[in-house]
């Protein structure tokens, strides 16, 4: 791998949308300026399971205002019906509570809203299954996990293992059904333009990527890729759940259809949002671990069940980071499934890993107390040369340089490993440590265009999506390096599919992804043009593929250290510190970094202690459905709080030498508080969130 020169990768620049986004002016998918827009408001099932016998649209549509009223009897066509989730009102089957079964178009949001409420729906209902419980007859094997992990691993014989090994761990671990929760609600406006205009249909949307949206919805409505003009240049947050369309996309292009020409705005509100764009699927970990007197590993098994809808199959990875982590001959890990009638789970930052991890983690750190190690020496005892599920070299592996960061920095050698050792007046103190890692993916696809303008600027397009990371200033920062020009000779152009081709902002891959694609476009540039381009001197190309690919695993890893406060008497949990030390290869610019590091560090502290969506199994419903029932970490549950990396360069990953670091933040995070809530009480609780009540039981 070549990697381009550092000038400006390195530099602490500020976003370079930061000002405008602070004073208001930077438009979100909902605020574009159109032409006579109309509002659209779902109707959603009031039942998990059954039919729609009758939509009473009446009341609704004797309101002044009213455009349209689309119900599962009328509504239009879709020409693609294979995508369980997206495929809306076409019969009159309901498969979950808060399904999309109508919707209505008026000339304000307000009218569509109360028309809303007075559509009367009659329904057949059906018994539901939306509980769930751990020990279902009906759990099955998915083909594979994620996007393209085993579903299940198996080397050596780890029954045996377990069976002789001097120290065991057998533990169940939970976690709930977590919701994404951007600030800005998925939202989006859909133009269905006159016969024969070029694009036929615009969608500005919330989006984690636009081409991936294009590529999903074009079929669904008979369009080809081209007729679909997708934008997108600010996002308000998406952590997964606007990584692909949901159907409140699907249902603004239908309205769209009905409106006569006129732009269709939606933005869901905060209840819709728990019903219908995804969450992190609820697990049921088994972890067990069997080793030698001194904390050697010789068995490692991981075994997952989580849930998924009827009607679409989604299987998080969440066991595929025992896998990696650290070396024992006898290893196996498995995912199973519950089918029920619910919405359909996505992704959720760090899908799989931050799961799994916790149980990982914390099953770690009770194997140290019942060998009596110090958990950061059992995790370097353990520590593997290869890649323990390969066997392949890692392109840059530094946990124990972040455990011992860590340690140095956290003053952890002073600390007593018994638990309910230190106090501090009516508050038990203790202190836990985790490891993180998280994979360093970089996806295909990807293209950029470098044009040469009057203004003595580089023009640089590439259809990616800045969700609040500083793909704006990065991506400016790593074009510079490479075109050799100040950071002001660049004018990056990102978040339409008029754009050239880009993936999905998600999977910590977007920066290595889109960097990569400029990155050959410079070379490719200066190949062609020289260092004194003529005006309108341009090219096109792809991103080059890595060479190295195959030939070392690329992950980043991390070490998490928390002291927690536990009351004595109410159980109460306060978290004052909390340090991340992070191996992420180059970083590309510290101040949007640390912000990425930090911002998982808080959910991962989120995770442990608050996120809990609560389903009613008697309606279906999450009853949790807004930021006063779902609860999340606030200025005041925050602490001291510092991520810090090492001063490192991956030669193996891509031309800037960089790996993801939008996820490596919470993995591992949630595992750290546990373990020190732990030694701060002589109490686990391997069931997250850990609330007072779990505390005192």
């Amino acid at each position: 791998m070549t990697l381009i020169d550092a000038n400006e990768m390195g530099a602490s620049r500020p976003r370079l949308d930061g000002s405008a986004k602070v004073t208001g002016t930077a438009p979100y998918a909902f605020e574009h300026s159109v032409d006579r827009p109309t509002y659209l408001h779902p109707v959603q099932a009031t039942i998990a399971r059954g039919r729609v016998t009758a939509m009473d649209t009446a009341a609704a549509t004797r309101l002044d205002g009213i455009i349209a009223v689309l119900t599962v009897f009328d509504a239009p066509e879709l020409a693609d019906t294979a995508d369980g989730e997206l495929t809306i009102l076409q019969d009159d089957n309901v498969h979950f509570r808060g399904q999309l079964i109508g919707a209505v178009i008026a000339e304000t949001p307000e009218i569509a809203r109360h028309a809303a409420d007075l559509v009367r729906v009659t329904y057949a209902q059906q018994q539901a299954d939306t509980e769930f419980p751990g020990d279902r007859g009906a759990l099955y094997a998915p083909e594979q996990v994620g996007s393209e992990f085993p579903t299940d691993t198996d080397s050596g014989d780890v029954d045996a293992a377990l069976a002789t090994a001097a120290v065991t761990v057998d533990q169940t671990y939970t976690t709930p059904i977590e919701h994404n929760n951007p600030m800005e609600p998925h939202a989006c406006i859909a133009i269905w333009h006159p016969e024969g205009a070029n694009p036929a249909v615009t969608l500005y949307d919330s989006t984690q990527g636009v081409h991936t949206v294009r590529k999903t919805l074009a079929p669904l409505f008979g369009l080809e890729p081209g007729q679909l003009r997708v934008i997108a240049p600010h996002v308000g947050g998406g952590f997964g759940s606007k990584g692909a369309p949901h159907a409140h996309n699907v249902l603004a292009l239908l309205a769209a259809r009905r409106s006569g020409g006129r732009p269709v705005k939606v933005a869901l509100t905060r209840q819709q949002m728990f019903a219908l764009v995804g969450y992190r699927t609820p697990t049921i970990q088994r972890v067990r671990l069997g080793a030698d007197a001194d904390g050697t590993l010789t068995a490692l098994s991981h075994d997952v069940i989580e849930q998924t809808s009827r009607i679409k199959e989604y299987a998080e990875q969440t066991a595929v980071s025992s896998r990696k982590m650290y070396r024992a001959p006898h290893r196996r890990t498995t995912h199973r499934l519950a089918r029920l009638d619910v919405a359909v789970p996505f992704w959720m930052r760090a899908p799989g890993e931050a799961p799994g991890m916790f149980a990982g983690e914390v099953a770690m750190d009770e194997l140290a107390v019942a060998c009596g190690i110090d958990p950061i020496e059992l995790r370097i005892r353990n520590e593997p040369e290869t890649d323990p599920e390969s066997g392949t070299p890692w392109s840059g592996r530094h946990l124990i340089d972040c455990l011992h960061r860590g340690a140095d920095e956290f003053g952890w050698a002073a600390r007593n490993p018994a638990p309910r050792s230190r106090r501090d007046g009516d508050w038990l103190v203790g202190t836990g440590v985790a490891a993180a890692t998280y994979p360093a993916t970089e996806s295909a696809g990807n293209a950029a265009r470098i044009e040469f303008g009057a203004d003595n600027r580089y023009r640089v397009q590439i259809g990616a999506a800045d969700i609040g990371t500083g793909a704006w200033t990065t991506l400016t920062q790593i074009a510079a390096d490479a075109l050799r020009c100040p950071f002001e000779s660049v004018r990056l152009e990102i978040g339409d599919t008029d754009l050239p081709s880009a993936s999905v902002a998600g999977g910590s891959s977007g920066t290595a992804s889109w960097g990569t694609a400029i990155v050959t476009a410079a070379r490719a540039f200066r190949d062609q043009h020289g260092n004194t381009p003529a005006v309108g001197a341009e090219i096109t190309v792809d991103a080059d593929e890595n060479p190295d690919t195959g030939d070392f695993t690329m992950q980043s890893f991390g070490a998490h250290f928390v002291e927690a406060h536990v009351h004595r008497d109410t159980g109460e949990i306060r978290v004052p510190r909390m340090l991340g030390v992070f191996s992420i290869g180059r970083a590309i610019n510290p101040r949007t970094l640390r912000s990425q590091l930090i911002g998982g560090m808080i959910w991962g502290l989120s995770m442990a202690l608050h996120e809990d969506s609560v389903r009613d199994p008697r309606f279906g419903h999450i009853v949790t459905q807004d930021l006063a029932g779902y609860h999340f970490s606030a200025h005041a549950d925050i602490g001291e709080i510092e991520a810090i990396w090492l001063d490192e360069v991956d030669r193996h990953t891509n031309p800037m030498g960089s790996r993801g670091a939008g996820e490596i933040g919470i993995v591992g995070a949630a595992a750290a508080v546990a373990n020190a809530v732990f030694h701060a009480t002589g109490t686990r609780v391997r069931d997250l969130p850990i609330t007072a009540d779990r505390l005192l039981r």
